[in-house]
């Protein structure tokens, strides 16, 4: 068992909280807050625990000076004051006077965001490359540290492993939640199981696939991915998306687990994404059709295997949920799956934003803050970023 935020007496500690407050943004504005809103248990805890507190997070790919106008953070810095009912002290440094200042005058209770962790990209990558210097840096403002971060756990940066290298370590409410939920995925899971994978490319479920398909009794696969199964399975898909690359691990899952696997039997196709859509089976596609969505026979065929399951993992959309006239499989499954007294765990990224956004926040069992961390635990992966946070 690793420590936890509870195992350790905050008052008076200047404790680091390495939280994932990559949130978006567009025009000056957090267009989803979520992220900031499921780190609020960790920061309360804290400050209640009367702590010095000293939040990091990264925002966005910083790659040049101009990014750092785009991914500052003093804009969340604000929207975390009003969602606390406190004012956030914001750093504009990531080392320095200026920082060290503001993090010895701390009182108890105090909260203080500093800024983008990714600006040090910038002088030759030390926060992505875990650089050993800055971590013990940054490990020299604190007392205690705390991974709250589950979105970037599978990450081995300066924010999260460097600083646990140099301090004492736990996670946060968060990253045990995560840490809780996605294990009854792997761990003797209720049965029958069934995943559901979507997304684009297969190449990046490979190592998901191999892992789950061992444990799980369905895979029903859609999204862009299902296509390049389709075309190895030898159907005509037109233009679809088609991962060349993964055609013969395709070919090699079917064999070896042709009873778990199931791909779509129809699908929303087009000429163009901006074209007129029809439905259509699998073996009517013209030689132009793209495949942008499951259709209504394999909603209908998904459906059925599901009501039957006991667990759902579902990872990656059914299809080009962005665009109105290809969300529908993936709507239609996220409503299904809210009304199915089940155990329902949401993979994040894309497809928790669809959640979330299609009104089904508080529908599921469990929605995943983190998109690559989750894959690799499902995986079978370690997690770097909670792999070095000390034991009890």
């Amino acid at each position: 068992m690793i420590k936890t935020i509870k195992d350790f007496n905050l008052k008076n500690k200047k404790v680091i909280i390495r939280v994932d407050f990559n949130v978006p943004i567009k025009d000056g504005v957090i267009t989803d807050d979520n992220r900031i809103v499921s780190s609020l248990k960790t920061i309360r805890y804290a400050i209640d625990g009367c702590a010095k507190v000293i939040l990091m997070s990264h925002l966005g790919r910083v790659k040049e000076e101009s990014d750092k106008d785009k991914y500052s953070l003093r804009i969340v810095a604000k929207r975390l004051s009003e969602l606390i009912g406190k004012e956030v002290i914001f750093s504009s440094e990531t080392r320095g006077k200026e920082l060290e200042e503001k993090i010895n005058n701390l009182n108890n209770s105090d909260v203080l965001l500093m800024e983008n962790t990714r600006f040090e990209d910038l002088n030759g990558k030390l926060e992505s490359s875990n650089d050993k210097d800055l971590g013990k840096y940054w490990a020299s403002l604190g007392d205690i540290f705390i991974n709250d971060a589950f979105g970037t756990s599978h990450r081995a940066h300066t924010s999260n492993v460097g600083i646990a290298s140099n301090l004492p370590s736990g996670i946060g409410f968060l990253v045990e939640e995560e840490l809780n939920k996605l294990s009854l995925a792997i761990n003797n899971p209720k049965r029958p199981y069934a995943v559901i994978l979507g997304g684009s490319k297969v190449s990046d479920k490979i190592g998901v696939i191999k892992n789950l398909a061992r444990i799980c009794d369905y895979i029903l696969i859609g999204g862009g991915m299902a296509y390049t199964f389709l075309s190895a399975k030898g159907y005509n898909i037109g233009l679809s998306l088609l991962d060349e690359d993964s055609i013969d691990f395709c070919k090699e899952m079917l064999d070896k687990y042709s009873d778990k696997i199931i791909l779509p039997i129809d699908s929303i196709v087009s000429k163009s994404i901006d074209g007129d859509a029809s439905e259509k089976d699998n073996n009517s596609f013209d030689k132009d059709d793209i495949g942008l969505d499951i259709g209504s026979k394999t909603i209908d065929k998904f459906k059925d295997i599901l009501k039957n399951c006991e667990l759902i993992v579902w990872n990656g959309p059914l299809g080009m949920f962005e665009v109105e006239k290809y969300s529908n499989g993936t709507k239609e499954m996220l409503k299904y799956l809210s009304n199915l007294k089940k155990s329902v765990i949401i993979g994040g990224g894309d497809t928790a934003s669809a959640a979330i956004n299609f009104g089904y926040k508080d529908k599921f069992t469990h929605i995943s803050t983190g998109g690559g961390a989750s894959l690799e635990l499902l995986e079978g992966k370690v997690l770097p970023g909670i792999d070095i946070i000390d034991d009890k």
